[in-house]
C-alpha cells in the first residue's frame, strides 16, 4: 500500500464529481483554454446549432460528447483548435413550441399580430439560448464562446439575403404555382424531407364514372373531377379518343368529363382509369399542367370542404368521407370496396396530421444545376464521409434531387425579401415595401412568408466564419469536420455542401461524421409520449458528466443508434472512481521516482502501454472513437490497475530501492499518459487528477486541457 502521508489530502477522500466539474469548467473558460491559440495548423469544427426553443435532450448530449472529443484531441495534438458554438432560430419548430406555450396561457397566435408574435418568440429564444449554453458547459463542451453565433444575427441574415439575390440573378430561383405539402393544423407548407410517411390499410373505393370504373382512397376530393386519365397504350380503352367527352352522373349532378391519354395512367392499378384532382394531388397537378387543364380547390387550408361540395360544405373532409360514399351508393355509383388496401400516407412530422396537398405560389430553388458540383465533390473525395454507406446515400439523393420549396407560411424566421401581388400572386425579389404588379397591375405588397429554416442553416459553416471578408473565414474555411446526426443528412449536410459550393466555390467541410439516434435501452426511439425520454443533465448530475460521456461513445460506431442505458453510465462512474483510487496509489509512491532508468520488466510494461497508445492514436486519427475509448478503458482498468498496480504492491513492500524507483517511474509515466489519453473522453476527472501529478517529462502543462498528446 502507498504511504498515505505522501498522498495529497484531496485524494484521500472519495471522488465527488460535484466538487470539481463546475469549478474546472470555469477555470478553463476564464484562462482562455478554449481560444484557438498556438502556432500549429488550424483545426475548425462548427457545432450543429441546437434549436433555441427548449432544453438540451439526449441527442444533443451525443453530439456534444463526440465533438468535444474531436476538439480536445486536436487541441492536444498542437492544433489551433476552434469549435464554434451556436443556436438555430428553428423557424417552424420553434413557432410550434411557442404556440403550445401560448395555449397553456389561454392565448393563441391568432390573438397576436405577426410583429408581436415575432417579438415574443424572440424573447423566448433568447432566454432558451442562455439555458442551453449553460447546459453545454455542464456537458464539458470546450467551444470558443467568444465566437458564438445565432442564425438571426444581423450579418448572417444579410448573407442569407445575398444568397437569395444571387440565386435569383443566376436564374436558379423561381416563384410558381405548385402542389405543396400542406399541414391543415400548422397552416404551412413543407418540403419533401419534412414528411413522415405512414403505411396504412384503408378502404379503396371503386365508383362508376360514366362508362368507366375509377378507384380512389379519397372520395372527399372528387367533387370537381372532370378529367378521365388512361394510359395511351392501354388496349382496354383504345376505342376512346383523347379529348372525347362524356356526360357523367356524379356526386352533385351530371358533369361533362373529358378523356385524357397520358403515360401517368397506370394500367396495372385497379381498372387502369383514374379521374384527377389537380388541386389536391401532385401527380394530378402535373398531368393538368401538361395538358393545360383547369382545376379547382375542393378542401380549404384547414381541411374543410368548400362550397363546391354542396351539402357537405364546411365539414372536415376526412370526417365527411363515409357520408360522401353513402350518397354515391344511394345514387347507384358505388361498385365495390376493397377493405384491405395498403398505401403510404404523408403526414406532418410534428403533429402527425395527414398532409393535404394544396396549390400555392411559393419560392423554389432549382436544385439540379446546384447538385452537379456537389456530386463531383463527393465523388472526388473533396468531402469525405467517415461511413461509406452515407456517402452512397448522399450521392443517390443528389442524383434524383427535387426542387426545394423554401417558402414557409409562418411569422417566426427570416422574412423573404420579395413583393407579392395580392391579386394574381406574382412575386418579385425586392427589398422595397410595395409597388404595382407587372403582370396584372395589382398591388404588390411585402411577402408574408419566411425562409425555410434549413435555407439559412445550410449556409452555416461559411456564415459563422465571417464570409467573405473576415480573416477567420479566409484561414479556416473549409472547416475540418462536420459532425451531426444521420437523420439530417438530407435536411442539412447535403444542402450545406450544395450552398457552400454555390456561394464560396469551395466545399464547406472536409470530413463528415454522422452519429445515430438515441433510443432507450430496448432500442425504442425516445419520445415524451412514450415516457422514455432521458434528461442528460439529470443523469450527468447524478453520475458525473464523464460517466455519461463514456456511455455515449464506447461501443457506438459511427452511424449506429445509441441505446441509452443508465446501467452503462453507472458502470463508467465506477471507472471514474477507479481512476481516482489509482491516483491515490500512484501519487502516494511518486516520491520514489528515480532517474528514468527502468528495469527490464518495467520497460516491457511501458512498451505494452505504448503499443496500446499507438493503437488508440490510430483510432483517434481515423475517427474510431468508440474503439479508442474502449481500449483505454480496458487497458487502464484491467492491465494497469488489475495487473501493474497490483504487482507493484509487492515491489514497494519487498523490492530494492532501485526496483522501487523504476516501478514508481513506470507508474507515474503510464498513469500520466493514460490520463492525457482519456482526457478527451473524461475531461473532468482527468483534469482534477492532473494537478496532483508531480512535475516530470510526462507533464508539460499545469492544465491537462493544454497538455500535449502523449508521445508514441
Amino acid at each position: 500500500m502507498s504511504d498515505e502521508s505522501s498522498v495529497p489530502e484531496e485524494l484521500l477522500r472519495p471522488y465527488d464529481h460535484h466538487s470539481h466539474e463546475r469549478d474546472l469548467y470555469q477555470q478553463w473558460e476564464e484562462t482562455g483554454c478554449f481560444s484557438p491559440d498556438g502556432s500549429g495548423d488550424p483545426y475548425t469544427i462548427v457545432m450543429p446549432p441546437p434549436n433555441a426553443n427548449g432544453l438540451l435532450h439526449a441527442g444533443h448530449a451525443f453530439f456534444v460528447t463526440l465533438e468535444d472529443i474531436m476538439t480536445r484531441y486536436a487541441r492536444m495534438r498542437g492544433k489551433r483548435t476552434l469549435w464554434v458554438p451556436g443556436a438555430d432560430h428553428a423557424g417552424f419548430e420553434t413557432q410550434v413550441v411557442y404556440e403550445k406555450h401560448l395555449s397553456r396561457e389561454g392565448r393563441s397566435r391568432f390573438d397576436l399580430s405577426r410583429n408581436d408574435l415575432y417579438r415574443e418568440i424572440l424573447t423566448f429564444t433568447e432566454e432558451n439560448r442562455k439555458h442551453m449554453e449553460q447546459q453545454l458547459r455542464l456537458l464539458g463542451a470546450s467551444c470558443d464562446w467568444s465566437s458564438a453565433r445565432f442564425t438571426l444575427d444581423e450579418d448572417i441574415r444579410e448573407q442569407v439575403y445575398r444568397t437569395f439575390y444571387q440565386l435569383n440573378d443566376d436564374g436558379l430561383l423561381y416563384r410558381d404555382l405548385r402542389s405543396v405539402h400542406w399541414c391543415p393544423k400548422h397552416q404551412t407548407g413543407f418540403s419533401d424531407l419534412e414528411l413522415v410517411h405512414e403505411t396504412r390499410k384503408d378502404p379503396f373505393y371503386y365508383f362508376q364514372y360514366g362508362p368507366f370504373v375509377i378507384g380512389t382512397v379519397r372520395p372527399e376530393t372528387k367533387f370537381a373531377d372532370k378529367y378521365i386519365v388512361v394510359h395511351p397504350d392501354d388496349d382496354r380503352y383504345a376505342q376512346y379518343e383523347h379529348g372525347q367527352t362524356f356526360e357523367v352522373p356524379w356526386i352533385e349532378g351530371t358533369v361533362t368529363a373529358t378523356l385524357i391519354k397520358d403515360e401517368a395512367g397506370d394500367p396495372e392499378r385497379g381498372s387502369g382509369v383514374m379521374t384527377i384532382t389537380p388541386w389536391h394531388a401532385a401527380i394530378d397537378w402535373e398531368i393538368a399542367r401538361r395538358h393545360n387543364l383547369s382545376y379547382e380547390q375542393i378542401i380549404d387550408e384547414r381541411g374543410k370542404l368548400l362550397p363546391i361540395a354542396g351539402e357537405f360544405a364546411g365539414r372536415n373532409a376526412v370526417e365527411a368521407r363515409s357520408d360522401i360514399v353513402a350518397k354515391l351508393k344511394e345514387q347507384g355509383l358505388l361498385v365495390r370496396i376493397d377493405e384491405s388496401y395498403e398505401h403510404t400516407v404523408p403526414t406532418c412530422y410534428k403533429c402527425g396530421r395527414d398532409i393535404e396537398p394544396q396549390l400555392k405560389k411559393q419560392w423554389f430553388v432549382n436544385m439540379q444545376p446546384l447538385a452537379a458540383p456537389a456530386i463531383d465533390a463527393i465523388t472526388n473525395g473533396d468531402v469525405s464521409f467517415v461511413t461509406e454507406r452515407y456517402r452512397r446515400i448522399a450521392l443517390h439523393w443528389l442524383k434524383q434531387v427535387q426542387d426545394w420549396n423554401i417558402s414557409r407560411q409562418i411569422a417566426w424566421g427570416i422574412p423573404i425579401p420579395a413583393l407579392v401581388c395580392n391579386t394574381c400572386g406574382h412575386g418579385v425579389v425586392s427589398d422595397e415595401e410595395g409597388g404595382t404588379c407587372p403582370e396584372c397591375s395589382g398591388v404588390m405588397e411585402k411577402d408574408q412568408d419566411t425562409f425555410d429554416t434549413w435555407f439559412s442553416s445550410a449556409q452555416w459553416p461559411f456564415l459563422v466564419l465571417g464570409y467573405p471578408d473576415d480573416p477567420m473565414y479566409k484561414e479556416r474555411y473549409p472547416i475540418d469536420m462536420m459532425e451531426t446526426g444521420q437523420d439530417i443528412l438530407f435536411f442539412w449536410v447535403i444542402r450545406m455542401i450544395v450552398l457552400g459550393l454555390y456561394r464560396t466555390g469551395k466545399v464547406p467541410f472536409r470530413d463528415v461524421y454522422l452519429h445515430g439516434l438515441v433510443s432507450d435501452s430496448k432500442g425504442v426511439k425516445m419520445s415524451k409520449s412514450k415516457g422514455n425520454v432521458v434528461d442528460p443533465i439529470d443523469i450527468a448530475n447524478e453520475y458525473g458528466t464523464d460517466a455519461l460521456r463514456m456511455a455515449y461513445v464506447v461501443g457506438i460506431a459511427p452511424g449506429e443508434n445509441m441505446p441509452f442505458s443508465v446501467d452503462k453510465v453507472r458502470g463508467y462512474k465506477k471507472f471514474a472512481n477507479k481512476l481516482w483510487n489509482m491516483g491515490r496509489f500512484v501519487c502516494g509512491e511518486s516520491e520514489k521516482v528515480g532517474d528514468g532508468q527502468l528495469a527490464e520488466t518495467d520497460q516491457a510494461a511501458l512498451t505494452a502501454w505504448k503499443d496500446c497508445l499507438r493503437d488508440v492514436t490510430d483510432d483517434m486519427e481515423c475517427h474510431r472513437y468508440h474503439l479508442a475509448g474502449e481500449k483505454l478503458y480496458h487497458y487502464t482498468w484491467h492491465t494497469f490497475a488489475d495487473t501493474v498496480i497490483e504487482e507493484s504492491k509487492a515491489v514497494f513492500s519487498d523490492g530494492s530501492s532501485d526496483e522501487q524507483a523504476s516501478r514508481a517511474t513506470l507508474l507515474l509515466n503510464v498513469y500520466a499518459e493514460s490520463l492525457a489519453a482519456l482526457h478527451p473522453f473524461m475531461p473532468f476527472v482527468t483534469e482534477a487528477l492532473w494537478k496532483h501529478i508531480p512535475e516530470g517529462s510526462w507533464k508539460s502543462s499545469p492544465l491537462l486541457i493544454k497538455q500535449q498528446w502523449p508521445s508514441l
